[in-house]
C-alpha cells in the first residue's frame, strides 16, 4: 500500500503539473510570443513569453543558461526526492511543500528541455508596479518555499516557547 506522503506528492504532482503543461500549450498555440491580452482591466494580462533564464529572467543573457538551469533543476529534483524518502509517515506539510516544489521544477523542466526557455504568461501589473510575467509552476514553487518557510519557522518559534 502506498503510503499517505506518496499519495500526496502523487495528486499534486499529476494535478499540477497537468495543469502546468496543458496551460503552456494552451498560450502557446493561441497566443503569438509576446502577445498580450488584458484580463482583468489594470490588474492581470496574459502575455506569451519565454524566459531563458531564472526567476525574473536572471542570467537569461548568459551564454547556456538554459543547460545551466537544466542541470540546477535535476539536482532540486534529485535532492527533494531523497529528502522525501526520508520524512516519516505520518508527516503531512512537508510532503506537500516538497510536492508542489517538485512538480514546479519538473514542469519549468520540461519546457527548458523541450524549447531551451520556460514558457510564461500570468503578468500582474498596478498602476507604475509590474511583476515580472509568470507560470503555474513558478506559482507552485514559491507556495511550496512559503509554505515551507512558514513550516520551519513555526517549529522554531513552537520550540522557543516549548524552552521557555
Amino acid at each position: 500500500m502506498m503510503g499517505r506522503k506518496y499519495r500526496i506528492l502523487l495528486i499534486v504532482f499529476v494535478l499540477l503539473l497537468a495543469l502546468d503543461q496543458l496551460s503552456k500549450l494552451y498560450i502557446e498555440r493561441h497566443f503569438p510570443l509576446y502577445y498580450s491580452a488584458e484580463a482583468i482591466t489594470g490588474f492581470l494580462n496574459i502575455t506569451h513569453v519565454q524566459n531563458r533564464g531564472a526567476a525574473f529572467g536572471l542570467m537569461a543573457a548568459r551564454q547556456g543558461a538554459t543547460t545551466f538551469f537544466a542541470i540546477i533543476s535535476l539536482f532540486a529534483v534529485a535532492l527533494i526526492l531523497y529528502y522525501l524518502r526520508r520524512i516519516k509517515e505520518g508527516e503531512l506539510c512537508t510532503p506537500l511543500c516538497l510536492s508542489l516544489i517538485l512538480t514546479g521544477a519538473v514542469g519549468n523542466l520540461i519546457d527548458r528541455f523541450r524549447l531551451g526557455a520556460v514558457v510564461d504568461f500570468i503578468d500582474f501589473h498596478y498602476k507604475g508596479w509590474h511583476w515580472p510575467a509568470f507560470n503555474v509552476a513558478d506559482a507552485s514553487i514559491t507556495i511550496g518555499v512559503l509554505l515551507f518557510a512558514i513550516k520551519i519557522l513555526w517549529g522554531v518559534r513552537r520550540s522557543a516557547e516549548e524552552e521557555n
